[in-house]
């Protein structure tokens, strides 16, 4: 794991760090360790460009205790700064592992390398001490438990010239450990051979999908994004905007054109590292990234702020210094000032739009740079238009209610809604940790708690300081009050455990059946209980009882996922195939379960990457997009305990008949190989 001290003052762009750039970069480090962990962690610690080429050793010293050597040339005119100093909080040389298991013990011995004490401009002449040449530094590193066979680690040192300053630069490395034990990490099987599977039935996968395809869907992402509360009260500030600054209706047309195609342009640039990077990022950045426990607590945190400002609490807007100089200085005349405006929807509405879009892109993320961007082009598309359009003929408004107590009751109804989303962020994060501080029923509850509060907020009972009283009931206003009292009542049965809490109209948003305050049997007939993250338990049990495996790759945080096996797995035929004719084995790709350490290493994708194997979730993901081919959930392959691929594996399906075909197709394959399926191991 990186080393957050280093980390804040880490450039990501490796542009020098100059003297009056220090204090700056202090007030950024909140915000950067944010990135930190969205573009390191989540990359597993993808290195940036540095001019040092590092080698390390290692020495056994007694059980469970090595001596670990970082050796490294000159480089040019850059100087690096010597181990065990502290400057304004910043350690010139960290070293870092991901688990808790391994740790360093004392300080870094310089073995080799001149050193030269020098006062430095960039620490207000406090004297520095920097190493210009050859270079070996040794550090003792302690091993609770069994010793793995690999040691992986990060190694964050600072280096500059001059005035130029570059903290918490990233070294990665693998070590062999003398003596250490490794229990293997089965990843790539090659008798998995999708592309001659026993019988040809299943999906294409979703490298199939056209482009056209993934523009529309992003298109459709888009309009679902325009409908959220981040976005839609956006649009008659933004129309208003235009309507004051655009005197001449020229120039307002041209203007509005060029901010919605801003909007558009902001989104296209989201993918353009990809372009560059080509296939050196991960294509499960975003499965990565939608599953994170601190971005799906920090949005939590951002709907709770956007519910209690729709309740009154508080108004959010721009700072006034900011909206000002945007006004008076930037203007509509002025491009820079537009792209502005397009860039602060991005970033506001980001608290919605985020999951949208990464949704969408998980989908496609294996297939290349040019998918990406289809689907986002359609997703910026759909979110820019309507503002242009607006913008561009403000007259449309007058057709629209004018503002008056309407226009409270539906910010206090998006407040509610805003809490409820803000509980599910919440339950993903629970989910993904296995906390257990929101179970089923519990999430459940919040959400009658919440209907019911709607509903009396609706009927007048309940009132906040800006809302007024309730003097008639309009249709509109009755309509809502028996669709949320009607919504509100279906949730209850969710709180019991019979047949009626399934509540298939919103399976997939609260926690699977079984994280339950409820215990269910393992022989319940209620529930099908997979094998959970053990495929060697699959396989030997496949051998047993000479039956085919179904692999359900799954995830905690996975909504299509819970739809499955709501709504699909429970239908009669698909539930009696799954319990009595196959072995059914979920991997959760988003465990945050550290394997054992014997277990953990540094996989060599197809693509070329050195990908760290780190936590169970990591193992099963990879294993899903080595052998399969995908990095969506959720996906189901048909293999034979020789390990043999079946079928065509199958992805989101919620026909239970079409699901019931391919799941029969399977056990016709089976058949064909029955023989090999029961080969001893």
């Amino acid at each position: 794991m990186f080393g957050l001290s280093g980390a804040g003052f880490r450039d990501e762009t490796r542009r020098p760090v100059k003297p009056e750039q220090i204090m700056i970069s202090h007030l950024k480090h909140a915000f950067t360790v944010v990135l930190a962990f969205l573009f390191v962690n989540l990359s597993h610690g993808q290195e940036m460009t540095a001019p040092h080429s590092w080698s390390v050793e290692s020495k056994k010293l007694e059980d469970g205790k090595y001596e670990l050597t970082f050796s490294t040339k000159p480089a040019g005119d850059w100087k690096i700064y010597a181990p065990n100093q502290d400057l304004l909080g910043v350690k010139t040389v960290e070293l870092n592992f991901e688990d808790s298991a391994i740790r360093h013990e004392g300080e870094f011995v310089i073995a080799e390398g001149e050193k030269i004490q020098e006062p430095s401009a960039i620490f207000e002449n406090t004297n520095v001490i920097l190493q210009p040449g050859n270079i070996s530094w040794k550090a003792i590193v302690s091993i609770e438990g069994t010793v793995p066979a690999q040691l992986q680690g990060t190694l964050l040192y600072t280096y500059g010239k001059d005035v130029e300053f570059y903290p918490g630069t990233t070294h990665s490395f693998v070590v062999a450990l003398e003596g250490g034990v490794s229990s293997g990490t089965d990843i790539k099987v090659r008798s998995i051979n999708l592309a001659e599977p026993v019988n040809n039935c299943g999906d294409e996968g979703t490298e199939n999908k056209s482009i056209l395809t993934i523009f529309l869907l992003g298109l459709l992402g888009g309009i679902i994004a325009l409908l959220t509360p981040c976005v839609f009260p956006m649009i008659p500030v933004t129309v208003t905007f235009f309507t004051k600054k655009s005197q001449d209706r020229k120039k307002g047309v041209r203007n509005a054109v060029m901010y919605g195609f801003f909007i558009l342009l902001i989104y296209l640039l989201i993918t353009i590292p990809f372009h560059i990077a080509n296939k050196a990022i991960s294509p499960e950045i975003f499965n990565n990234i939608s599953t994170n426990v601190w971005l799906n607590l920090l949005f939590f945190a951002v709907f709770v702020v956007f519910a209690l400002s729709f309740f009154g609490l508080f108004e959010i807007g721009l700072p006034a210094g900011l909206a000002n100089r945007m006004d008076s200085k930037s203007g509509l005349g002025n491009i820079g000032g537009i792209f502005f405006m397009a860039f602060t929807l991005a970033i506001v509405s980001f608290s919605c739009t985020g999951p949208i879009l990464g949704t969408l892109l998980v989908g496609v993320a294996e297939q290349g740079a040019w998918p990406l961007t289809a689907g986002a082009a359609g997703f910026g598309l759909a979110l820019g238009l309507p503002f242009a359009l607006f913008a561009m003929f403000p007259q449309w408004l007058q057709s629209l209610p004018k503002s008056g107590g309407w226009m409270t009751d539906v910010k206090v109804i998006l407040g509610f809604l805003e809490l409820a989303l803000a509980i599910k962020f919440l339950s993903n994060a629970d989910l993904v940790e296995q906390w257990g501080l929101l179970k089923r029923e519990i999430f459940i509850g919040l959400w009658i708690i919440i209907g019911v509060l709607m509903v009396l907020y609706l009927l007048g009972k309940i009132r906040f300081a800006h809302s007024s009283p309730v003097r008639k009931f309009s249709f509109t206003r009755i309509a809502f009050i028996i669709l949320f009292a009607s919504f509100t009542i279906y949730l209850i049965p969710g709180l019991t455990k019979t047949k009626w809490a399934d509540l298939k109209l919103i399976s997939g948003f609260p926690p699977p059946r079984t994280y339950s305050l409820y215990s269910f049997d393992k022989g319940s007939h209620q529930l099908i209980q997979p094998i959970h993250n053990n495929y060697a338990e699959a396989l030997e049990k496949a051998r047993k009882e000479n039956k085919p495996i179904l692999i359900d790759f799954t995830g905690w945080a996975c909504v299509n996922c819970r739809r499955m096996e709501e709504k699909v797995w429970p239908d009669p035929l698909v539930d009696s195939l799954m319990r009595t004719r196959f072995i059914v084995l979920s991997l959760y790709v988003d465990e945050r379960k550290k394997l054992p350490l014997t277990e953990q290493t540094v996989y060599p994708t197809a693509n070329g990457q050195q990908k760290s194997i780190i936590t169970v979730g990591d193992k099963w993901s990879t294993f899903q997009t080595e052998n399969f081919g995908a990095t969506s959930q959720p996906q189901y392959a048909i293999i034979n305990a020789d390990q043999r691929a079946l079928t065509k594996t199958k992805f989101y399906t919620p026909d239970a008949d079409e699901f019931a075909q391919w799941l029969q197709c399977g056990l016709e394959a089976f058949q064909k190989t029955g023989q090999l399926a029961v080969k001893k191991p």
